[in-house]
């Protein structure tokens, strides 16, 4: 099987391609050639830029039996798409999202039955703008397609949020507030990048998967918040000093924090992978909480001398913690 992933070098992306090569799969790459982390020497590289036209084109001059597309994040990305590999490629994956689901949402369980529908983050419209382009092609006979929505999923960079999982590390390991919304009992579901790509790869060249979406996270499992960033601190060394504050009050501070919180991880939610389950075979994940989050600090502990925190940021937050801190006092 001829695989070509978009991609191929990120946070979920890289866990995919190495498991493709241990199933004997031929796999290329199609990015910039930045990465911290080598692919195995039997990937096969092909260097370029998406926003070059030529060298994205050329793509679609191969035949691919499948496509796996992580790097689409707007509309004109999956038309580009569609026009280079119609007739090109036995099968189009699509990385979505599942945040891509209806907020607020209506159960705690989520099912791929869940409508889309996300009024709180462009980034989540975006992808469900992409999906009915999307299903538009396949219906057409333009492309087969496959969606795969991930939720949180991890391998190199801890929980973010309204910042980055570098910034709260910092923060842990300077002393300073970490924010966590509502009271952090909130429950939420993280995915280990290596336990998603075992499930991943069973979908490719699966005809069962063509016409279909699913998402891929840990089954039926999820964590508190609270629960979350003390795993973080036991990963890094240092206890976090957590500041509940209620998330309609941080998307005061900042209305743009309201894409990631009320699009996405202020709710609790838990995810039924079933469906998947039924294509591509059972599974469980192998790595726990504490498991991810050690694996996530030995790469913070890489590029931790060249962290470099944001003034206005740092101070945004320490604003932030020191008033809602006070309150009540």
């Amino acid at each position: 099987m001829k695989v070509l992933y978009i991609g191929g070098t990120g946070e979920i992306s890289y866990q995919c391609a190495l498991r493709d090569v241990e199933l004997g799969r031929e796999v290329a790459v199609f990015n910039r050639a930045r990465r911290g982390e080598p692919l195995p020497p039997n990937v096969r590289q092909i260097t370029g830029d998406l926003n070059d036209q030529a060298a994205y084109a050329a793509l679609g001059r191969e035949d691919w039996d499948v496509v796996c597309q992580f790097l689409a994040f707007e509309l004109p990305r999956a038309r580009a798409d569609a026009d280079i590999f119609a007739g090109r490629c036995g099968q189009y994956v699509f990385i979505s999202s599942t945040s891509a689901y209806r907020k607020p949402p209506q159960g705690y369980v989520i099912t791929e039955d869940v409508g889309l529908g996300n009024r709180y983050w462009p980034y989540s419209q975006a992808k469900a703008d992409m999906e009915s382009y999307l299903w538009a092609q396949h219906a057409s006979g333009r492309l087969a397609v496959t969606i795969v929505r991930p939720s949180h999923t991890l391998r190199s960079r801890f929980p973010g949020g309204i910042t980055t999982g570098d910034d709260w590390a910092w923060r842990m390991l300077n002393d300073k507030p970490v924010i966590v919304q509502g009271d952090g009992s909130s429950l939420w579901t993280l995915t280990h990048s290596a336990d998603f790509a075992a499930v991943f790869c069973n979908l490719l060249g699966n005809p069962a998967a063509i016409g279909e979406a699913f998402h891929i996270t840990r089954h039926m499992e999820a964590f508190t918040w609270d629960d979350i960033f003390r795993a973080v601190g036991r990963a890094v060394g240092k206890a976090p000093r957590i500041v509940h504050v209620p998330t309609d009050t941080l998307v005061r501070y900042r209305a743009d924090w309201a894409g990631p919180l009320l699009g996405d991880k202020a709710w609790s939610v838990m995810f039924d992978n079933s469906k998947v389950m039924r294509v591509a075979g059972k599974f469980t994940c192998r790595f726990g909480l504490e498991e991810t989050m050690e694996m996530a600090a030995e790469h913070w502990r890489k590029r931790a001398d060249g962290y470099r925190d944001d003034p206005a940021r740092t101070a945004l937050l320490d604003r932030i913690a020191a008033e809602q801190s006070a309150l009540g006092a």
